[in-house]
């Protein structure tokens, strides 16, 4: 009898516990059914409010000291030039300079031999400016021909474009793209006779920040345009929505 009984215990108990498990997993079922998943957007324009512009200038001489007074001599007329244009003296920045030494390679038929002769030391050092005048910048990069007519052995960079307020633009794209997602989730809940019920989960995803009009590619790690001065900044998030 009480054998009997036991085996009646745990049948009971077995049909309970399945009854609970199944009831578990058609609620897990029935919630994860029961979400929408979108990614909202968001697109800005913007306009650089910060240039930055590079150039390097070089002497090469057999004579090392003659290098070095040379290159100073071109410092400083590169520095009365940038200053004669308007530039704060404290925007005007000069680097490290850098020494190494040149060589000619020659090819001796007789022998079959390669050898070298010393040229020279080469002699650089770049000067760069960062401003918030980028139409006088702008101007000078393209103007900087003026010193290389003076002798002065000049390469001269493309400006780059930055933006002061990059941090209050991306909180900015952050609220629209959240705004966007849940916009798009409403509307397919309405079309489905449901409503909303609340976040599940979000994810932001990369910022991407291109030329206006140029053909820059969306990349996985995102995209970060300097040379543009007119950009466009983007942002994608991917909601979840419980609905009812």
């Amino acid at each position: 009898m009480k054998k009997e009984l036991t085996i009646g215990i745990l049948i009971l108990l077995s049909v309970c516990l399945g009854t609970f498990i199944l009831g578990k997993a058609y609620n897990y079922k029935y919630n994860i059914s029961n979400n929408i998943s979108v990614t909202g957007s968001a697109k800005m324009n913007f306009d650089s409010d910060i240039v930055k512009w590079v150039a390097t200038f070089s002497r090469i001489n057999i004579d090392l000291k003659t290098a070095s007074e040379q290159l100073k001599s071109d410092k400083e007329k590169i520095n009365t030039y940038l200053l004669n244009q308007g530039i704060p003296k404290e925007e005007i920045k000069f680097g490290a300079i850098n020494i190494y030494r040149e060589y000619d390679y020659h090819y001796d038929n007789n022998s079959g031999q390669n050898y070298q002769t010393f040229k020279g030391f080469n002699l650089s050092q770049e000067v760069s400016i960062e401003s918030n005048n980028l139409d006088k910048i702008d101007n000078i990069s393209r103007e900087i021909s003026d010193l290389i007519s003076e002798g002065i052995e000049l390469s001269s960079e493309p400006a780059n474009y930055y933006y002061s307020k990059l941090e209050d633009l991306k909180l900015e794209l952050i609220a629209n793209a959240s705004e966007n997602a849940l916009q798009r989730a409403k509307n397919i809940a309405v079309k489905s006779n449901s409503k909303l019920d609340g976040l599940v989960s979000a994810d932001l995803g990369v910022f991407q920040i291109t030329g206006q009009n140029d053909n820059d590619d969306y990349s996985y790690g995102g995209v970060f345009n300097t040379k543009a001065r007119q950009k466009t900044a983007s942002i994608t998030i991917r909601a979840k929505y419980k609905i009812k």
